[in-house]
């Protein structure tokens, strides 16, 4: 796109000129010395099974500066942990499976919560989490990219976009936020356009300036599941165990990063994943899930930072949300249409209504209690309750990827 305006706090790295991936990837190369990369896919076994990770895996063949791939693989079964082994054995790179539900990391994971170390729930939160373990143990590579399995339009100006910032050590970022336009015939990401942007204009508000709010409203997609960072962040960040991780992320980010050491770049022309649901029914799935879980993360990160969030501020939140989030909608509508964009009104103000569904499930859990789910703990805490944990994970998942269930010897997952 052709902009290059700054705003807000955190540098913005745009798209300019001319397509430049080979000359990034020849940098990272020669960067990757000295600064080697790791990749984490956390990933599904459904995932397998679907175009956009087999995408993915032909993109990743031709990439030839990355260090060691790690895949965090959660529900499968023992025969379905082999598959996934043979699946990913076509890459060129060191790759190793981390199977969350095989009995070895379950034992690690059991040991851990006997030493009070909060492992959180199931799910992308721990999947990411144990292979940053993973990675600190070995100590073989300096920085962590991270991205989804289910990006239907993968290239590999994504992730040399998103790992250039942090691998090159002449910029001197230690933390880099993708971002890039959800457009096809018609705006997609509801979540931010509608929702997580409006609801932090709208705390700010009624809670007056805060640095976090700021610092979060820089983001042009706050709720976008690709960065990259420095290992030492690894150690120190924890991590969100619901669908709060984004905003979790970003929060440790904050508190654990100077401002000028963050950046967010732009990767990719336009962007096509998995859409998820509504899900208006049930607060357990969907979009009316991750409104809740966001919600719910960025009330206790507030409430970290001394913000009080009074029962008057609670409740004038949501009528100050819903005029903040009808005037998005009006904004996108003018938006979509010097495009010739398709835009549906009432789909756009039937979301807006299943967060404001999400934002009173909530809130009102916040009230019962303010913690809410602990955050997993950190690395560095890790490390000091349980010293032995990195053999324990490097024995773990070596023993996995040496071992070959055969289709006879299936187990459920444990």
């Amino acid at each position: 796109m052709s902009d290059f305006y700054q705003n807000g706090v955190v540098t913005v790295l745009h798209r300019l000129g001319r397509p430049n991936v080979e000359q990034l990837e020849q940098e990272l190369v020669r960067y990757g010395h000295d600064h080697p990369i790791a990749l984490v896919l956390p990933s599904l076994y459904a995932e397998l099974s679907r175009p956009a990770l087999k995408h993915i895996v032909e993109t990743l063949k031709k990439v030839s500066y990355l260090n060691e791939i790690v895949i965090s693989l959660d529900r499968a079964s023992a025969l379905e942990f082999r598959l996934a082994k043979q699946y990913f054995s076509e890459l060129p790179h060191r790759v190793r499976v981390i199977w969350n539900d095989g009995a070895r990391i379950q034992n690690i994971l059991s040991r851990l919560v006997t030493n009070n170390i909060d492992i959180g729930l199931p799910g992308k939160g721990r999947g990411c989490w144990m292979a940053f373990g993973y990675i600190l143990a070995r100590n073989q590579s300096q920085v962590i990219a991270l991205h989804d399995c289910d990006i239907t339009s993968y290239n590999r100006e994504y992730l040399a976009r998103l790992c250039y910032p942090v691998a090159n050590p002449n910029l001197g970022y230690e933390f880099c936020k993708g971002y890039y336009s959800r457009v096809t015939d018609r705006l997609h990401g509801r979540v931010t356009r509608l929702f997580i942007t409006p609801l932090i204009r709208s705390l700010q508000q009624l809670v007056g300036p805060h640095p976090l709010l700021t610092f979060l409203d820089s983001f042009r997609y706050p709720l976008a599941g690709e960065f990259a960072m420095v290992k030492d962040l690894a150690w120190t960040n924890r991590i969100p165990g619901d669908w709060g991780l984004e905003i979790g992320v970003l929060a440790e980010v904050y508190r654990n990063c100077a401002l000028r050491r963050i950046c967010q770049a732009d990767i990719a022309d336009a962007y096509e994943h998995k859409h998820q649901d509504l899900s208006n029914d049930n607060p357990n799935a969907g979009l009316l899930k991750m409104c809740v879980d966001i919600t719910k993360s960025l009330f206790r990160n507030l409430a970290s930072e001394g913000v009080i969030l009074s029962d008057g501020v609670l409740k004038t939140l949501r009528a100050t949300y819903l005029q903040s989030a009808q005037e998005a909608i009006s904004r996108y509508e003018n938006d979509a249409a010097i495009n010739s964009l398709a835009f549906d009104r009432h789909e756009e103000r039937t979301a807006v209504e299943v967060f404001l569904q999400g934002m009173k499930i909530a809130t009102d859990g916040f009230r019962e209690d303010a913690l809410g789910v602990p955050m997993i703990s950190n690395w560095s805490r890790v490390a000091h309750a349980v010293p032995d944990i990195f053999e324990r994970i490097i024995e773990s998942v070596e023993e996995d990827h040496a071992w070959n269930p055969t289709a006879e010897s299936v187990a459920a997952p444990l």
